[in-house]
């Protein structure tokens, strides 16, 4: 058996993705124009999956800090914090980072998957206990293969479920780590973070971790994120987050209000042993981070954009995640047609995401959109119109049936389904009911279920 014979099924898959036409990991843009539109095989293509939720990616004050680093420092950092020491901006970012958040301490890491990685695996030991949404990210199951605490996965997004795995610890040694995320990146979900902290704090020597990834920006009056927007930061032990999304840029952070917690720099090998964040991309994250909070219209406007694209796939017919908000995902049972829909967005000048099981939840095919601020009401519509228009073509839906009530399930027993396109994994089980779902703010800030 030959070293790459364990990914006959990935070729496999990659063999059928380009068959129906472009494979997503063979995409290449020949210029990026804005925050939401690119060249793409010639064609002025509308950008739905980049996570740019704020536009930030050509602020002209951002883009002009990353310029002056980039000329006075250089290019890079050539080695970790711990080898070759802290740049002034590295320091700054942190201490900015802590400001934000209200928070005692803030370490820099060189990306969001690195503060989950070296984050979890650090705090959380031989003797310890990982507490996981068995929803959760890559970062954060890659984290526990890292640690040596047994991990312990719960329901996606049920607190009580979390609650009945407590209570059997009561009488074991060792710290519980609760992990779970705001917003799910694949659904849109959010987390019922109220309920996660009542049980949380039922516990005895229980912390609670929440990745912010998706909604720093996005939710709370200053930007925060769901802790801020639910008015539950004292409760919160640690969060991470990620700069590549909202502030337009790479990197990522744990903070906490734990006094000891900048000790995890010496504990965590991810951030040990991985080169710092260059200057460039240090200065580009402060200036973009210092408008967070005042990003208000900015806000207003993302979730105007997330309404209007959810409720226009909505009412043609298309099946959903549980809620509105800036990850609007079309849910699929059938991966020819996923696949198929997603060329024929390409075709007509529209990008989303495809995503496919083992990396979707309940084994649904997905195509993926994440919206803007920056994006206008126009693209919006187009973008409708137009899924609209191909997912008639391709049967998905009807225009004189547009709504359903229940929805389906994946079927598991089609076997004319591509085999390597058909498949569940132990991290994502295709389940019997949907995810439990969770009140979004509408665009003036109150609360909307879809």
């Amino acid at each position: 058996m030959g070293i790459f014979d364990k990914f006959a099924d990935l070729l496999e898959q990659t063999k059928t993705l380009s068959s129906f036409g472009q494979s997503p990991a063979g995409l290449k843009f020949e210029k990026i124009l804005s925050p939401t539109e690119a060249m793409l095989n010639g064609k002025r293509t509308i950008l739905l999956g980049t996570n740019n939720y704020l536009g930030m990616t050509f602020d002209e004050e951002s883009v002009q800090c990353a310029i002056e680093a980039l000329k006075s420092e250089g290019t890079g950092t050539t080695g970790s914090r711990v080898a070759n020491g802290s740049y002034n901006g590295h320091k700054a970012l942190e201490e900015d980072i802590a400001d934000f958040y209200g928070m005692h301490t803030a370490i820099l890491f060189s990306t969001g998957y690195q503060a989950n990685l070296g984050a979890i695996s650090a705090l959380a030991g031989r003797g310890d206990y990982l507490l996981i949404d068995a929803d959760s990210h890559a970062s954060i199951y890659d984290a526990c293969r890292l640690s040596d605490a047994q991990v312990i996965p719960f329901r996606h997004n049920d607190a009580d479920n979390l609650n009945r795995k407590l209570k059997r610890l009561e009488n074991e040694p060792g710290s519980k780590l609760i992990i779970i995320e705001s917003i799910y990146s694949m659904l849109g979900d959010m987390v019922p973070l109220q309920d996660f902290v009542d049980v949380k704090n039922k516990h005895d020597n229980t912390y609670l971790l929440i990745d912010e990834a998706h909604s720093l920006g996005v939710l709370g009056d200053k930007g925060r994120g769901l802790c801020e927007h639910v008015g539950v930061e004292d409760d919160i032990d640690f969060i991470t987050g990620t700069f590549s999304k909202s502030i337009g840029t790479v990197g990522g952070f744990l903070v906490s209000n734990h006094k000891e917690m900048d000790i995890v720099r010496l504990a965590s090998r991810p951030y040990m042993f991985t080169a710092s964040p260059p200057p460039s991309v240090v200065a580009s994250a402060r200036q973009t981070l210092s408008t967070v909070a005042a990003a208000t219209d900015k806000r207003k406007q993302l979730w105007e954009n997330a309404t209007q694209l959810y409720t226009g796939l909505k009412n043609a017919g298309y099946e959903l995640g549980p809620t509105i908000s800036p990850i609007v995902a079309i849910r699929l049972q059938d991966p020819e047609k996923a696949i198929a829909l997603w060329n024929g967005l390409l075709e007509a000048g529209i990008y989303t995401n495809l995503a496919l099981p083992p990396a979707t939840p309940f084994g649904w095919y997905l195509l993926r959109s994440s919206i803007s601020a920056a994006h206008t009401s126009e693209q919006i519509a187009l973008a409708v119109e137009l899924c609209t228009k191909i997912g008639v073509e391709l049967g998905l839906i009807t225009l004189s049936n547009s709504k359903k009530a229940n929805i389906e399930l994946v079927s598991v027993k089609d076997e004319t389904k591509p085999a390597a396109l058909n498949g569940s994994s132990e991290k994502r089980p295709r389940a019997k009911a949907e995810p439990k779902s969770a009140a979004l703010p509408k665009a003036d800030g109150s609360a909307a279920r879809a």
